[in-house]
């Protein structure tokens, strides 16, 4: 049965408030606060899996107006462990990051390393994809170690479903769901972290209601949409998030989990979505891939051998402020570690450019405009821009 009593005191560092809303649309720009800032939505947080942004440091990743960042409950459980991580006084003073952090549960790795772990209604044991050691994660430990590490949004341990599913697993997965945020929350017990209930069902829209409907009556600080970007196309996404739109709680944080690109943000963005993650500015700019307003460029091509160009002419990183497209490529053909962190921090900051942009055009009542200055953002955006 649900609980009837918050498992944790409201903190009054935390609010949230809707400032404005686009006319044509569901989306809407708010303001979050938390007790290490304040988050303006809509907002794109880069992932940091082992509370590092991979060859990109806390100083260059706030250059970039990165508001908050997301960090891995299970990787951060296998090395240092939340032990390590509490002594240094949680993830904020051990990474030298002093604005939001959100934590995810390790939910995601029950679908992501799904042959090497076993489920049960308890929890799920894993075998570390590292060097193979034992490690349980259930309701209250994933949650008694994101107690530890210290962030200011946490989330409720679940089940994502994989793709293709069929009903009785996702009916399983949902049951798990449910019942193991019930447990968190009871579990919860740092009055300055608000848990966030994350929405499960693949792609059955009468088990996503389901699930958001028992969540809201246990009640949590906030609700994300998760177990979407695992292979569903574009239109699939969209569909699951119309039907949920009106049923997420207007006055709570509504999150995608794991989307990131920018056609599936705008698109999220006008279904009233307020945060999101994903891998992706840095995992690709690590592999060359330059994201750009128009379309993103592969570094490697021989198109920018001689290039004098920024990454992205009127971007205002440090990248495209010191540095050629000829240059970068050349740093990714010697095999120099720079040439991936100046294209990650041109990522960072295009990302934070859209969101930004978005929140401008939607305190005026102009969202679609967008789609002429960030033309990658239309759902029939495709290709590259190496043959300008």
């Amino acid at each position: 049965m649900a609980s009837t009593t918050r498992s944790a005191p409201q903190d009054k560092a935390f609010s949230f408030n809707i400032l404005d809303r686009d006319p044509s649309s569901q989306a809407r720009r708010c303001k979050l606060a938390t007790p290490h800032g304040t988050i303006e939505t809509p907002a794109f947080m880069p992932v940091g899996t082992i509370g590092t942004m991979k060859g990109v440091t806390p100083e260059q990743l706030s250059a970039t107006q990165t508001q908050i960042m997301l960090c891995n409950t299970y990787h951060l459980q296998l090395r240092p462990t939340a032990d390590v991580v509490s002594h240094f006084g949680g993830l904020h003073s051990f990474i030298g990051w002093d604005k939001p952090i959100l934590t995810d549960s390790g939910g995601y790795q029950v679908f992501s390393l799904g042959r090497i772990n076993k489920i049960s209604d308890k929890g799920v044991a894993f075998q570390s994809h590292i060097d193979g050691a034992r490690l349980w994660l259930d309701a209250e430990s994933a949650t008694e170690i994101q107690n530890k590490l210290g962030a200011d949004i946490i989330m409720c341990f679940d089940q994502c479903p994989p793709l293709p599913c069929d009903r009785e697993t996702i009916e399983v997965a949902v049951e798990r769901t449910v019942r193991w945020a019930d447990r968190c929350r009871n579990a919860h017990r740092r009055e300055d972290q608000w848990l966030f209930g994350i929405v499960q069902g693949g792609l059955d829209i009468d088990m996503r209601r389901s699930c958001l409907d028992r969540l809201v009556e246990i009640g949590f600080d906030g609700y994300a949409v998760g177990g979407l970007s695992v292979g569903e196309s574009h239109e699939e996404m969209v569909t699951i998030l119309e039907a949920l739109e009106s049923s997420l709680p207007a006055e709570k944080p509504r999150y995608l989990m794991g989307v990131g690109m920018p056609r599936d943000l705008y698109a999220s963005v006008r279904l009233g979505i307020d945060m999101f993650d994903c891998v992706l500015p840095t995992r690709n700019g690590r592999n060359a891939y330059a994201f750009t307003a128009k379309g993103p460029l592969k570094m490697r091509n021989n198109t920018h051998m001689l290039s004098e160009a920024p990454l992205e002419d009127g971007c205002d990183c440090y990248t495209c402020n010191n540095f050629t497209r000829g240059y970068i490529r050349h740093l990714f053909m010697a095999g120099e570690m720079l040439g991936p962190t100046l294209t990650s921090i041109h990522n960072l900051r295009f990302f934070q450019r859209l969101m930004s942009r978005m929140r401008d055009l939607i305190q005026t009542g102009e969202l679609e405009t967008i789609l002429t200055e960030f033309p990658v953002c239309n759902a029939g955006a495709t290709g590259t821009l190496d043959d300008d």
